[in-house]
């Protein structure tokens, strides 16, 4: 071939090879696999500054917004299209909370971190709905960037209809001014994703004071779902919920989810605080789980298979310890959200944040196993103490002294760390939730009388429900029981006695009224008693006169003080500031090193000690049981005397 020629070629060539190169990159670039990098976080509970924690036996300083916000710094460098979601009670557990209505600080901050989308949880119902009502407003007025909000199983037309319709109203609006969706969809790169929210049974059932009626969680996933496959085209589907998982996997709200909505791809859950160090998958859905209080961070990176489903990889919990720094902005911004909590709320009582009230030397057990065994605990002690100190040693419209005094581990929120000087910070955040009718953050106390018989049943509630639900073992002053976990349920328990802090005993007579006090959210949620035992076993609150209060009037018998609502929290810092100074220091008293015998476990299989002082509930379910056998037996004698009847018959 002849050289012009061959140049000719090449000229022709190269376009066409260049242009099939460019095909080739196209396809490959068309078939590269998508991929999407999530942050999460859940029960963040207000704690915006960081706090300690024990972690592996050393205390650690961990947490807070302004470390948060240097991780996400790091992550977003890596992605810049990182998703940040979150899964719920966002609010409820430190002094942030008390300008809740005011200034909206958590949902702020959330903003300010770049969060995506968020959720209800139940404790953001806290404040009751004209709080939760004003917090929307708030955060809207601001101006500021926030998160999406996402809820998709609130039943409105139920709500609207019922006794609770103008709070339903109220929330209605708040909701619609904020931007309340059953979902979003949100562009991430070359990823669109679908994120919607639901709030769990559970959750519900810990939400006295919500008015709203909610749908079957998992019956509104799965029509929000086929709602978004038919209305829009998304490559992902993600639920932020706040339902939790438990270890019964029969009961894990979330897990059930899982199993009965298979599109979703991820479940953010919340609620239970759960600590997840490796995904729960069920099919094709990953379930996490990153703890409690921004400890630490969720990350994950999502890849994208070729059935369109999606694969979750470097899944990591990461521990907000000193490894990151404070970034200076948001530092910057939480002062600025929290600087009228003295003048706005702590004033009132006489209290600034960072007074100091004691010095604690002792080592209380750290708050993420508070509930978890059933025993005596040294904090559920003092708080339940300080109970009856402040009732007892003021005037509080009862001549009648409180004699016990009841904590569920529940409404625990925070412990007191070994050699640490105690502040009223520390002090508000160990009963931290909730509001009274006087629209003042903080639980008051409730006066109540039980009979010696329903304490007698309240210690059972203790040992046979507790186990099943950690958050109701109950802390005590008072009285002192022993219990037999060996023993039928419902009947582990044997002995039942007044008890002072001296530790006399004193037998308790089951007709007699006892003057009991609880916080307020305790006393309500009395009627969960009778639900949790199927019915079998019931504590009513009395007036002195033995007169039956209903629950929905217990805010009448709150207990005041100087003509204020005496708060739990207020409670604690009264009984702390009280101790005696050594050395010209207060000090939590060498009493709170160590139990004092209020909840004794007698773990004896033995046949004696199982059958010892049965009550009338096993009696009855004995009794029932031996029946039910004697019919058997019954049943058999007689099928055997037919057999033999019709086999002699048939040799006649």
């Amino acid at each position: 071939m002849k050289r012009k020629n061959i140049r000719l070629l090449s000229v022709l060539l190269v376009p066409i090879l260049a242009a099939g190169l460019i095909g080739v990159t196209t396809m490959a670039q068309e078939k590269k696999e998508k991929e999407v990098t999530v942050v999460f976080t859940h029960d963040l509970h207000s704690h915006l500054e960081s706090f300690y924690l024990e972690e592996e036996g050393e205390e650690k300083e961990v947490g807070g917004f302004a470390r948060i916000m240097t991780f996400l710094k790091e992550k977003r460098a890596e992605d810049e299209n990182l998703l940040f979601l979150d899964g719920g009670d966002f609010s409820m557990g430190t002094l942030y909370q008390t300008v809740f209505e005011s200034q909206a600080a958590e949902l702020r901050m959330l903003g300010f971190l770049g969060a995506d989308v968020t959720t209800l949880g139940n404790h953001e119902f806290d404040y009751r709905s004209s709080g939760l009502a004003n917090m929307l407003t708030t955060a809207k007025e601001s101006g500021e960037i926030l998160p999406a909000m996402v809820l998709c199983n609130v039943d409105w037309e139920k709500t609207l209809e019922g006794e609770n319709a103008e709070d339903g109203a109220l929330l209605q609006k708040a909701f619609e001014s904020y931007g309340m969706k059953d979902y979003v969809v949100l562009q991430k790169g070359d990823v669109k994703i679908a994120v919607t929210g639901v709030f769990g049974k559970d959750s519900l059932v810990c939400a006295p004071t919500c008015v709203l009626s909610f749908k079957d969680p998992i019956e509104a996933v799965k029509e929000t779902v086929e709602e978004i496959q038919k209305n829009e085209t998304v490559d992902m589907i993600v639920c932020v919920s706040h339902s939790g998982t438990w270890e019964d996997e029969s009961k894990s709200e979330d897990e059930l989810l899982a199993k009965a909505v298979p599109e979703l791809d991820l479940i953010v859950s919340g609620h239970t605080h759960s600590i997840l160090q490796e995904p729960i998958i069920h099919g094709n859905t990953a379930i996490v789980s990153t703890g409690e209080y921004g400890a630490r961070v969720g990350s994950l990176k999502m890849v994208q298979q070729e059935d369109g489903r999606w694969s979750l990889q470097d899944y990591t919990l990461t521990l907000m310890d000193d490894t990151y720094a404070a970034d200076a902005a948001a530092e910057e911004k939480i002062a600025e959200l929290g600087k009228n909590i003295d003048s706005e709320y702590l004033a009132q009582f006489g209290y600034t944040r960072d007074q100091v009230l004691t010095y604690n030397p002792w080592e209380f057990t750290e708050i993420n196993g508070l509930g978890s065994v059933l025993q005596e605990e040294t904090l559920g002690n003092l708080l339940a103490d300080s109970y009856l100190y402040a009732v007892n040693g003021s005037d509080t419209g009862d001549d009648n002294p409180a004699v016990v005094a009841v904590v569920p581990s529940g409404c625990i929120r925070d412990t007191f760390h070994k050699d640490t000087d105690i502040t009223v910070s520390d002090a508000f955040q160990t009963l931290s939730l909730g509001i009274g009718p006087d629209g003042v953050p903080g639980y008051p106390l409730v006066s109540i009388y039980l009979t010696g018989e329903e304490l007698k049943t309240m210690a059972e509630v203790d040992a046979s429900v507790s186990p099943m639900m950690t958050t109701a073992q109950l802390y005590t002053s008072g009285i002192t029981y022993t219990l037999n976990p060996n023993r039928l349920i419902l009947n582990k328990v044997t002995d039942v006695d007044l008890q002072d802090m001296t530790g006399k005993t004193e037998d308790l007579q089951d007709d007699k009224l006892y003057r009991v006090v609880a916080d307020l959210y305790s006393g309500q949620m009395l009627g969960a008693v009778s639900d949790q035992s199927f019915g079998i076993l019931s504590v009513t609150p009395k007036d002195a006169q033995g007169n039956e209060i209903p629950i929905e009037q217990l805010e009448d018998y709150i207990v005041h003080r100087n003509g204020q609502e005496l708060k739990a929290w207020v409670c604690v810092a009264d009984y702390l500031d009280s101790f005696e100074k050594i050395d010209g220091k207060s000090v939590i008293p060498e009493y709170y090193s160590t139990t004092q015998n209020r909840k004794n476990i007698d773990d004896d299989n033995s046949i004696g000690a199982i059958v010892k002082n049965p009550n009338k509930i096993a009696v009855a379910i004995v009794s029932i049981a031996a029946g039910i056998l004697l019919l058997f037996i019954v049943i058999i004698v007689l099928i055997v005397k037919g057999i033999k009847r019709v086999r002699r018959k048939r040799r006649a």
